[in-house]
């Protein structure tokens, strides 16, 4: 997955930091992205993934116009319901961003939208 950095992209616009750079916040979005994309292989059709534990290490600054390949390798543990991404980001001039890994959940997605949306105090 290719993404361009641009003014929206960068710590500054984000809050994460003042200076005009790729923001480490839209980085960890875009390797999110990555790994739902990943998780589709393994996934029957009322599944989805959620999030559960990010281990990023932001390595090297990116400018605004500079662009990255997001790379999410298949799942480590395939059979569990827990799943661990190993991530990736390279730069256009092959330099690593960014490393680490991504754990997600399966879950089913209906059971887990009514679970969200029914009101705190009936929880």
């Amino acid at each position: 997955m290719r993404c361009e950095v641009t003014d929206d992209d960068t710590a500054a616009a984000l809050g994460s930091g003042d200076v005009p750079v790729l923001g480490t916040p839209r980085l960890i979005a875009w390797m999110e992205a990555a790994t739902v994309r990943a998780a589709v292989a393994v996934l029957s059709a009322d599944q989805t993934t959620v999030g559960t534990a990010i281990r990023i290490e932001h390595r090297r600054a990116t400018a605004v116009g500079d662009s990255v390949e997001i790379i999410a390798g298949p799942p480590l543990n395939v059979g569990s319901r827990r799943l661990t991404f190993e991530v990736q980001a390279v730069d256009q001039f092959g330099q690593v961003v960014a490393a680490g890994e991504i754990d997600r959940a399966i879950v089913d997605r209906e059971r887990f939208i009514k679970a969200v949306s029914v009101p705190r105090d009936a929880r």
